[in-house]
């Protein structure tokens, strides 16, 4: 029968999967779409309004640029597609960007690249549900005062799913990202349509008054207004996050996994491309206005709005105005972008671990993030992303507005970093190809990622220039923190290698002079009667129990039952005036190490084995302690010996449980 805690793990995580199973695991390109896509395809619900509302600082007919705006961000991510496209030809593993630049521009390099794409994937999973929780209090006006609550709980639906495993998460994922395509997509076509008709009306919002922020009298005229127009481009840039996930997970596409990944990405950023245009056109055409302070920014009916005002996202007026207020496809649109925004903190939860297992794997972050669970999936890198991202979202109150300030630096840093490196890469193995033609279709790649390099270059300067102040300091001290840490953590893992590298003539391949065995005695019972019978049976060159005299009745007691039973053991009775049982344990141990430093000094610790938790508060409260100390001690090793209580699996009357030898620094 299965204990609670382990019956719990099983309903909430599922059932364990066989090694053999693993294949069984990967994805077509029709799941992996939405698996790795969403988190690209979902940008749609939160691209458009901060175009808009970044642009509104300036006034009501700033506005109008949106389009133009969006068309700068769709010409950015045609090029990182076509030039990620090519990535994932030359590098099928999965390392992805980190991958690419470790290889082609150095190990601090690669490790800074590892550190941006690790934060932003857990602002993704932030942003994400910030921006569900956004559109859920939207349908829901009662529920505006829980938006923190809400994204946790996201926060924390999303991890369940993955700690379940990748293809139960490509299943869950496959109908409400095709849902929301299909609502999205219906949206839009019949926008247009009404357009083309002249039919299309305007947007609820349309008729309020935008205030022009300190600065901003003149519109978008000036230096000032340049400089906004561009805070609006790096704002929308975050419609190319997601493109650096599906080169993280090319393992998990069904063979052939590079030409799958790449054929993943071209529709990707196809339907990425078409929705983003679509939603900024109707925007533009049905004068939606958002502003990110309406009790500042905003005139409705002549007046500012009362703290109790609430502006629904670009999508959710769109909605209203194509198919009316009153109209149910309002809440079926904000149902499935909803499942789409859990879904793309899905894509993070994909990809996040796969990196961290990757550096982990390179001795830059603890091994422990490689391991996976009973699921095939990183679970403890699962786990890391989930706090994060809950501590991210409960620190910034889940507003959008301000998670997004503090994103996309790390993708961008990645692009740039990632073609400076493709650019090398295809330098030398052009330099590699002496065929003619060959060389030019290299020389042809090259050139891509020449070209994607100075873009995304250029993107990243105006993301540094526009958003530093704003927040996007914060990510940038994160990156340098976390790329010291794992550092760090390299010469840490490089320096123990170091140590404990064989060498010819390592004193550790010699055997000890002598094994000194010590049997800690707390009571003469049958614990003891077994660890005195197998430290007998190893035949060491010296046997003695001692005892620790912080009880004079105690003590008398022990010795004279070891008397009565006439056990052929020397006794030692060490004193400990201030009742301390682990000091002079110690105490004689060193003494016996100095006395003997080549020889090697077993301790036998009788313990008892229990079956519930709650018993482990009533035994071996002193052993723990002293196990854990003797550990520290150099040339001291320490054999557990367990007696099984009734209470855990029957009376042990046997010598079946043999010792659990532990052995402290040679």
């Amino acid at each position: 029968m299965q204990s609670i805690p382990r019956a719990l793990r099983r309903a909430l995580v599922g059932k364990p999967i066989h090694n053999e199973r693993f294949s069984d695991a990967v994805l077509p390109k029709r799941t992996a779409l939405p698996v790795f896509s969403a988190d690209a395809l979902s940008s749609v619900a939160y691209a458009p309004d901060e175009i808009i509302l970044t642009l509104a600082l300036a006034g009501t007919t700033a506005v109008a640029v949106s389009p133009w705006v969006g068309l700068a961000v769709l010409v950015v991510l045609t090029v990182v597609i076509t030039a990620y496209r090519q990535n994932v030809r030359a590098y099928p593993s999965g390392g992805g960007d980190y991958e690419i630049v470790s290889k082609n521009l150095g190990r601090t390099a690669g490790v800074g690249v590892g550190a941006a794409l690790m934060a932003d994937y857990a602002l993704v999973v932030a942003v994400s549900m910030a921006t569900a929780a956004q559109y859920v209090t939207a349908a829901l006006p009662a529920l505006a005062g829980r938006r923190v609550e809400l994204a946790v709980a996201g926060i924390l639906f999303v991890g369940l799913l993955n700690l379940r495993g990748l293809k139960f998460m490509g299943r869950a994922a496959a109908v409400p990202t095709y849902f929301f395509l299909a609502v999205l997509t219906a949206l839009l076509l019949v926008g247009l349509g009404q357009d083309l008709t002249g039919s299309l009306g305007d947007a609820p919002s349309a008729g309020r008054e935008v205030l022009p922020a300190a600065g901003f009298d003149a519109g978008l005229a000036g230096l000032a207004g340049a400089l906004l127009v561009l805070r609006a481009f790096s704002s929308g840039a975050v419609a190319l996050t997601g493109v650096e996930t599906i080169t993280n997970s090319v393992p998990y596409f069904r063979k052939p996994r590079a030409a799958n990944a790449a054929a993943t990405l071209g529709v990707l950023g196809a339907i990425s491309a078409a929705l983003l245009a679509g939603v900024l056109y109707l925007a533009d055409r049905t004068d939606v206005v958002v502003v990110g302070d309406p009790e500042e920014q905003l005139l409705v009916d002549g007046r500012l709005p009362g703290p109790d005002f609430f502006q629904d996202p670009v999508l959710g007026q769109l909605a209203k105005t194509v198919f009316g207020t009153d109209s149910l496809w309002f809440f079926v649109l904000v149902a499935a972008t909803v499942g789409v925004l859990i879904l793309a903190a899905n894509t993070a939860f994909s990809g996040f671990p796969t990196l961290a297992s990757r550096l982990a794997r390179d001795a830059f972050l603890p091994r422990q993030l490689q391991a996976r669970g009973d699921r095939f999936a990183f679970t403890n890198g699962i786990l890391l992303l989930l706090l994060v991202a809950v501590v991210l979202t409960v620190a910034f109150g889940a507003n959008v507005n301000s998670l997004i300030q503090l994103y996309i630096v790390g993708v961008f840093v990645s692009f740039t970093l990632t073609q400076a490196g493709m650019v090398r890469h295809w330098a030398r193995v052009r330099r590699m190809r002496p065929h003619p033609g060959v060389r030019r279709e290299l020389f042809v790649r090259r050139a891509v990622a020449l070209v994607a390099f100075v873009l995304c270059a250029a993107v990243l300067v105006v993301v540094l220039v526009t958003k530093l102040t704003q927040g996007a300091w914060i990510t940038i001290v994160a990156i340098v923190v976390l790329s010291a840490v794992m550092a760090g953590v390299r010469r840490h893992y490089d320096a123990v290698d170091a140590e404990l590298a064989l060498q010819p003539d390592s004193p550790v391949r010699a055997l000890p002079s002598r094994v000194h065995a010590i049997i800690y005695v707390s009571s003469v019972r049958k614990p003891l009667m077994r660890a005195l019978a197998y430290a007998r049976a190893s035949r060491p060159s010296t046997l003695e129990a001692v005892v620790v005299d912080t009880n004079a009745a105690a003590t008398r007691r022990i010795l004279d039952e070891w008397r009565r039973l006439e056990i052929p053991v020397p006794v030692t009775v060490l004193h400990a005036p201030y009742r301390d049982t682990i000091g002079p344990v110690l105490d004689h141990v060193r003494g016996v190490r100095r006395k003997s430093p080549r020889d090697l000094v077993v301790v036998y610790l009788p313990e008892y084995v229990v079956r519930h938790r709650w018993e482990r508060l009533l035994h071996n409260q002193a052993i723990r302690p002293l196990r854990a100390r003797l550990h520290q001690e150099r040339g001291v090793m320490t054999a557990s010996v367990p007696w099984h209580l009734s209470s855990a699996s029957g009376q042990d009357t046997g010598p079946e449980s043999a010792p659990e030898q532990r052995a402290s620094r040679p």
